[in-house]
């Protein structure tokens, strides 16, 4: 599971060939989420209030590249590195 990026302590990692809608995965301090990419809310999983609000600002920020990896991954290809929020 490829490290997208990292900020606050927040790692965002996205599965190759991974499960419909597109969405990428959010860990921190052993709270785990899934997030839409397209509509900006939690799948499954919860974070912290304070990071589960860094995570949806920069999935809101990011969501082009977002995608991007998300084709990316589909096609079993290399990943992005994206700039953090902080």
């Amino acid at each position: 599971m490829p490290e997208i990026s990292l900020f606050g302590g927040i790692r965002i990692t996205m599965f190759y060939d991974d499960h419909n809608p597109p969405h990428f995965h959010a860990d921190y301090a052993g709270y785990k989420a899934l997030v839409d990419i397209q509509r900006g809310y939690i799948i499954r999983g919860a974070l912290p209030a304070r990071q589960l609000k860094y995570v949806l600002a920069w999935g809101e920020m990011h969501r082009d590249e977002l995608m991007q990896n998300w084709e990316l991954a589909r096609n079993a290809e290399p990943l992005c590195k994206i700039e953090p929020l902080m």
